[in-house]
């Protein structure tokens, strides 16, 4: 154990609740506009970062530079994959999403614009939304979580629970008092601070490697480590990956941020590139961190290539603060998830179904409030069981549910004015259902959850985002076609600019 990288720690984890504490006080007597969505008022160096970093949670820092580290370059379509994504998403849906919630009544959550868009008085689709959301969100941050957990243990020798535990008080306290605002603050901080430690790590390790270890090391490796072409279904599975952007709720609700739409570019510019980089630096910490430390199967298991460099290569303080960057990815990541769930269910279910519009905004920043400390409780409690599978495969089961439920609509959404409400909430639930199906019966990491008929090799997404986009497309062409008023919203909406 080391004081030094303790004393960083807690330092770092002080000044995260700090922001927290200021957009309290600053935003105490906002709407619930402003703490679900920050009163659009987000820079472009505040939501590219911000997005960025929501989006790379440990997994960056742990899984993905584990999983090549361990099986070889056939996983580098992953990072291929969520570069192409990525950049797709800024590029053809950032700049229509934020113009079409603001003409669709100035939606402030992604299924409160699905049900506006359509100009409809159901609420089935913001229901189904908001269930897809708590499920999904509560895997994904008991990921996020699991890496903290691993994080303190490895560091300081804290049982994992209590860590994760202290992790999520945090986490908790300043989504809790400062909403969006605070968000995002502390994620583009994050973000600067997880560039910086993927940049430097591998750069450092390199000018540190010993040819002969190196030599003896490669003697080991299969004869297909450094062939990305060995197995077509890893292609394919890695380049799904990307998919996910188009409906990751976290992620695409900062393009309806964005204070302008001439922000929008400099934003997209700032985000491809801060991604682009982030994923590169992942793959050589996997590729450079197995010629420096030579394979160790307890490294495999617990996700610990990042961690192992930095304490092994930096002394306490730098490694204190580099190390902070796992940090930084797994709660820049969890307070987004936490305030799109609760975000989802009291704008979504709470004010018009439970209370039928009666709710104030301080009622529904308090019961957005109660869903952030339920969702972590339960995230910690699937954290914490031994048997619920590696940060990993968490977020490969969350990522999967979002992409292939809410991208397939959102982009007929912001494209074919042909898209009807039956339509949308088909193409969500026929997305979800199998990817779900797909994960639990098809995939190897859906054995965590049930018995396996077949392992297909095929990440979830793939099938599922393609079952959502028929699904969706189908029953829009055999149901009545928009009404004359929700075309014109369309119409509209393609025009506007601010």
């Amino acid at each position: 154990m080391d004081w030094s990288e303790i004393i960083v720690f807690i330092i770092y984890l002080l000044f995260m609740l700090g922001i927290g504490v200021y957009f309290f006080i600053r935003n105490k007597d906002g709407g619930d506009k402003s703490y679900f969505l920050g009163g659009r008022q987000m820079g472009p160096w505040v939501t590219a970062l911000s997005a960025g970093a929501s989006d790379m949670s440990a997994w960056v820092l742990m899984g993905l530079p584990t999983s090549i580290y361990a099986a070889g370059l056939g996983q580098i379509w992953i990072p291929v994959g969520l570069a192409i994504g990525y950049t797709i998403s800024w590029i053809i849906e950032a700049p229509r999403l934020r113009k079409f919630s603001i003409a669709a009544n100035d939606s402030i959550t992604i299924p409160q614009y699905l049900t506006n868009r359509f100009l409809s008085k159901s609420k089935a689709l913001q229901i189904l939304c908001a269930v897809v959301f708590l499920v999904a969100y509560t895997v994904y941050s008991a990921s996020s979580l699991k890496a903290c957990g691993t994080l303190f243990k490895t560091v300081t020798g804290m049982d994992a629970n209590v860590a994760m535990y202290l992790a999520a008080l945090i986490i908790v306290g300043y989504t809790f008092l400062g909403g969006f605002s605070a968000v995002c603050w502390t994620d583009f901080f994050q973000g600067m601070l997880i560039f910086a430690g993927m940049l430097i790590a591998p750069l450092f390790a390199i000018g540190a490697l010993d040819m002969a270890s190196v030599e003896q090391v490669e003697a080991g490796l299969s004869a297909d480590f450094w062939n990305p072409f060995t197995n077509w279904k890893d292609i394919v599975s890695g380049l799904a990956w990307g998919l996910g952007y188009f409906g990751m709720p976290h992620i695409i609700i900062r393009f309806m941020s964005i204070r302008s739409q001439k922000d929008m570019k400099k934003s997209a510019i700032i985000g491809i590139t801060w991604t682009v980089f982030i994923v590169i630096f992942a793959a050589a910490i996997g590729i450079v961190g197995l010629m420096y430390l030579g394979f160790d199967q307890k490294i495999v298991d617990d996700s610990l290539v990042f961690i192992t460099m930095v304490r092994k290569i930096f002394p306490g303080i730098m490694s204190g603060i580099l190390l902070s960057a796992v940090l930084a990815a797994s709660m820049s990541t969890a307070d987004s998830q936490l305030l799109s769930a609760s975000s989802s269910f009291a704008s979504d279910v709470y004010k018009p179904v439970i209370r039928k519009n009666k709710a104030n905004d301080k009622e529904m920043q308090w019961a957005g409030r109660i869903v952030v400390l339920a969702v972590a409780l339960i995230a910690l409690l699937i954290a914490s069981n031994p048997e619920s599978g590696s940060i990993m495969s968490l977020v490969t089961n969350a990522w999967g549910i979002f992409g292939a439920a809410i991208g397939p609509s959102i982009l007929l959404s912001l494209f074919w004015k042909r898209f009807n409400f039956k339509g949308a909430v088909a193409g969500i639930a026929g997305g979800a259902i199998v990817d779900i199906a797909w994960m639990l019966m098809l995939t190897q990491t859906g054995s965590t959850y049930g018995t396996m008929l077949y392992d297909t090799g095929i990440y979830e997404l793939a099938p599922g985002f393609v079952a959502g986009l028929i699904a969706a497309v189908v029953v829009s062409i055999i149901t009545k076609k928009p009404s004359k008023e929700v075309e014109e919203l369309f119409d509209n909406a393609v025009k506007y600019n601010d």
